[in-house]
């Protein structure tokens, strides 16, 4: 009897483990199918988002200096709304001055009381990484290093980037700020957030701002050249073109590297209209956060192809016109205001689909769109969905992607004498088709 029950015993535990074992590592190969060397990564679609591989990504971790790409995200985004122009002179503050004389952290040196370009300390931040830059244009958009900040967390609450905290404008330990943190930190606080929400930002900052690639791409600059204390940079993203690890298409976007963070990387690269974005986070050497990009990268030119689902000004198959109420005319095309292109894996493009949703203030509660009404206004979205069980989803939702739905052009509203008659018109057809049923309900 004895014999019988551990045998008992241990076919339950070997079903238990058959049971188990395929599921674990289903999972792990969908975490991990590269075998990357890094804490965290993930690789996505430029255009639409799409996530196309993720290893750890919602993990929260420090990031570094990857977190200039929000500095210069809300540098862009002064220059655009005209608060701040790329040939004005900024003075550098003895905060500024005193970090930029650090030899220890990635710097070009700024004369106390110097006067810079915007473009110039933007240039030195982008392509050097230089600290003592970044937090010359801290202070003049925010007006203070702790101003800016607070820009830098509204902007990631703005763009739902997840779990974040930026206590500096640089990546740096505050540590490293030499007793000038921000207050209201501390100086053993660090800049955290996942990788997700880092290839969020960078997607963001792609999609809303792609001059920033007119930098980024630049391999090597001398800063203030011509002038008293011209400094030589050459980009710290060594995949870039004639650099140590170049990639072909390679052209951003930061580096960053700390003792706690490790060294981080946030790369886009683009061939033949395909561009993607990666974050490698919590690599183990310089040289590795390249090599993981290198593989993240190479799984998405191999392995991925572009699929247009909608053409711009075409619309989703099935959903060409809407009624129009109140209109001049009765019914309208309705198309997706841009192409909706997505990278997939190659021979999946059948697994993804298009339909549409109406709403808005231009969408009656039967979902009939009211005149007038200009071409171009949005009426709703396209949104792209797919029957893949496997499918990462998107960097900017979980499972699904929406485009902009818009009228192909103007319905003016019909005046009172064109709307009195069809009123009539269809209280007579209304009255008619009532007496129609009447009758024919006699003869039942």
């Amino acid at each position: 009897m004895i014999g019988k029950n551990i045998l008992k015993k241990l076919v339950v535990l070997t079903l238990a483990f058959a049971l188990v074992i395929p599921v674990n590592l289903r999972l792990v190969a969908a975490e991990d199918v590269l075998g990357v060397k890094a804490d965290a990564a993930i690789l996505v679609d430029s255009n639409s988002g799409k996530i196309l591989f993720e290893k750890n990504s919602n993990t929260p971790l420090p990031i570094a200096s990857m977190t200039k790409m929000m500095s210069e995200y809300l540098v862009i985004d002064a220059v655009h709304n005209g608060k701040i122009s790329w040939d004005q002179k900024v003075t550098v503050s003895e905060y500024a001055h005193k970090i930029s004389q650090n030899t220890g952290l990635s710097n070009v040196p700024l004369e106390l009381g110097g006067k810079y370009t915007v473009k110039e300390l933007y240039e030195a931040a982008a392509i050097y990484s230089a600290n003592g830059a970044t937090i010359a244009l801290a202070e003049l958009v925010g007006g203070s290093e702790k101003n800016f900040v607070q820009l830098m967390n509204d902007k990631a609450k703005k763009l739902k980037l997840g779990e974040v905290k930026f206590v500096n404008a640089t990546g740096l330990v505050n540590k490293d700020l030499q007793g000038m943190h921000p207050e209201g930190t501390s100086p053993s606080d660090e800049n955290i957030m996942s990788a997700k929400g880092v290839a969020k930002l960078a997607y963001y900052l792609l999609n809303d701002y792609p001059e920033v690639l007119e930098t980024s791409s630049i391999p090597k600059k001398i800063f203030q050249e011509g002038q008293k204390y011209p400094v030589k940079m050459e980009n710290w993203n060594w995949m870039l073109p004639g650099l140590v690890f170049e990639y072909q298409g390679m052209d951003g976007l930061k580096t960053g590297s700390t003792d706690s963070a490790g060294f981080c990387f946030t790369g886009t690269a683009e061939r033949d209209g395909q561009r993607y974005i990666s974050v490698v986070m919590g690599a183990d050497s310089y040289n590795s956060r390249f090599s993981e990009t290198a593989k993240l990268m190479d799984y998405g030119f191999s392995n991925f192809e572009k699929i247009t689902l909608v053409e711009k000004g075409q619309a989703v198959k099935g959903n060409k016109t809407v009624k129009v109420i109140k209109g001049k005319e009765k019914e309208v095309n309705v198309v997706a205001k841009d192409s909706l292109t997505l990278a997939v894996k190659r021979g999946e493009g059948k697994n993804y689909k298009a339909q549409i949703k109406l709403s808005g203030k231009n969408i009656d509660e039967d979902g009939n769109i009211i005149a007038p009404i200009k071409k171009n206004t949005k009426v709703g979205e396209i949104i792209v969905k797919s029957s893949n069980k496997d499918d990462l989803g998107f960097i900017t939702t979980r499972n699904e992607k929406t485009f902009d739905l818009v009228v192909d052009k103007d319905v003016e509203k019909a005046n009172w004498f064109v709307l009195t008659f069809r009123a009539i018109g269809s209280f007579f057809g209304n009255l008619w088709g009532s007496i129609v049923d009447g009758i024919s309900g006699l003869f039942k």
